[in-house]
């Protein structure tokens, strides 16, 4: 809620439009700063769906006297029906408006969350995550997008890190309330309760999401004349056809996994390795903020630093974090710090991924674009849920995060070898100068 403030006294002082400040000045709801914060609302109702998760499950376990890779499987076709859900969720919000769309969203949301608690099987849990998280898939592109379009490339990094952020850490808003109603009531109620409050906000939310009307664009030949690869942005087949996609979706899914298992596996890991649950909980906490501010914080980084610089910084300090957690995780500080610290320094992809996505293939069609990047989710859920969890079972933890650490590791080299390659340029501009040639 802090951010939220702090962007609208943002949008107080500083009311201009997208448009240029020599336009006539816009309606409220169709100001930037305006904007953003709707697009963190929408965030903040779906990040229980994805980050408190956690808490659930041992109760869950019990309740349908299962098991615990039975029981994760739900949160594997959760990730996999938010992530492969966004190219479809994309192309629909690159061509209406998102409001319809998003109304429709918030009752999926509400409605599979809250049912969840009063399911009696697997098979119930399975299909009511799966269609909360097609609601999610919806309001998480919706949000994005928004933040992307409205604002300048100077500031999209800062933008899509807020909005972002909104979802990393809007579940740090419900945990303490969702432990309480665990302990008092149970899981039953706590699924409830959160479902109707996030699934009334958001619909409420939803009716006051905009995007910006397009700039007019002259039809002469001269101006057709003029248009350069800055100006033509790439369709979705086009992204398709450069390297530059293959090796930011083969990141975007090795530095998710790393982040999918702590989401997933903090308390069943801090229950195995003897950690107090007043203190599981307390990290669980400490998670969502940390993840949160890391997705602002190295968003900021990146508008200065560059984007690939800051990708290849953030993933190494991840993937270190990553390998020392089975040798230091069983102290109960260090579980606390080290799951904040890889959560600070993995949450920063979706801030970064949507800005990378923007900044090559432009914003014309950034929600279908993105959202196939942002599929790659959906396989590290399922690795970093149901795998991961089925590996511990048989293994124990310490190969579940080594290879986490790997994966992330290979994403930070996979973002200096995107640096070292030039910016493609789309079909139409330049013969030859998109796909896997030396150009791309």
């Amino acid at each position: 809620m802090h951010l939220i403030w702090e962007v609208l006294i943002m949008s107080i002082q500083n009311p201009e439009t997208p448009f240029g400040p020599r336009e006539v000045p816009k309606p409220f709801f169709e100001n930037k700063w305006v904007q953003l914060i709707i697009a963190m609302i929408g965030m903040i109702m779906i990040a229980n769906l994805q980050y408190a998760w956690t808490l659930f499950v041992p109760e869950v376990v019990k309740g349908l006297n299962s098991t615990k890779a039975a029981v994760q499987m739900g949160f594997s076709l959760f990730i996999a029906f938010e992530s492969w859900g966004q190219p479809i969720a994309g192309y629909f919000m690159d061509r209406y408006s998102p409001r319809a769309l998003l109304t429709v969203a918030a009752l999926m949301i509400g409605i599979g969350w809250a049912g969840m608690g009063l399911v009696k099987s697997l098979g119930a849990l399975y299909f009511l995550y799966s269609m909360a998280g097609v609601g999610a898939a919806l309001i998480y592109s919706g949000s994005i997008a928004s933040g992307v379009r409205w604002f300048e490339a100077s500031k999209r990094g800062m933008a899509s890190g807020l909005v972002a952020a909104a979802f990393g850490s809007g579940a740090a808003l419900f945990i303490p309330f969702i432990a309480i109603i665990l302990k008092k009531q149970g899981y039953n109620s706590a699924f409830v309760t959160t479902g109707v409050i996030q699934g009334i906000i958001a619909l409420i939310a939803a009716q006051f999401m905009r995007f910006p009307a397009k700039p007019k664009t002259s039809s002469s030949s001269t101006a057709k004349a003029q248009v350069s690869a800055s100006q033509r942005d790439f369709t979705t087949v086009e992204m398709f056809k450069t390297a530059h996609f293959w090796i930011i979706y083969l990141m975007f899914l090795f530095i998710c996994t790393g982040g999918m298992i702590v989401t997933a596996q903090t308390k069943p890991f801090g229950t195995e390795a003897g950690i107090a649950a007043s203190i599981i909980v307390t990290a669980a906490t400490i998670n969502t903020i940390a993840n949160g501010a890391g997705r602002i914080i190295w968003g900021m980084i990146s508008d200065k630093l560059g984007r690939y610089q800051t990708m290849f910084v953030a993933f190494t300090i991840n993937a270190i974090a990553m390998a020392l957690v089975p040798f230091i995780g069983h102290n109960a500080f260090m579980f606390v710090f080290i799951f904040a610290l890889i959560m600070f320094t993995w949450g920063e992809l979706y801030s970064l991924f949507p800005a990378v996505n923007a900044d090559i293939f432009g914003t014309t069609y950034a929600a279908t674009n993105y959202g196939f990047i942002y599929s790659a989710k959906g396989l590290s859920g399922i690795v970093g849920g149901f795998v991961a969890a089925l590996v511990a079972q048989m293994s124990g933890w310490t190969p579940v995060f080594l290879t986490g650490a790997v994966m992330s590791l290979l994403a930070g080299l996979g973002a200096l070898l995107l640096r070292s390659i030039p910016k493609p340029v789309p079909s139409g501009i330049k013969s030859g100068s998109s796909g896997f040639s030396s150009q791309a």
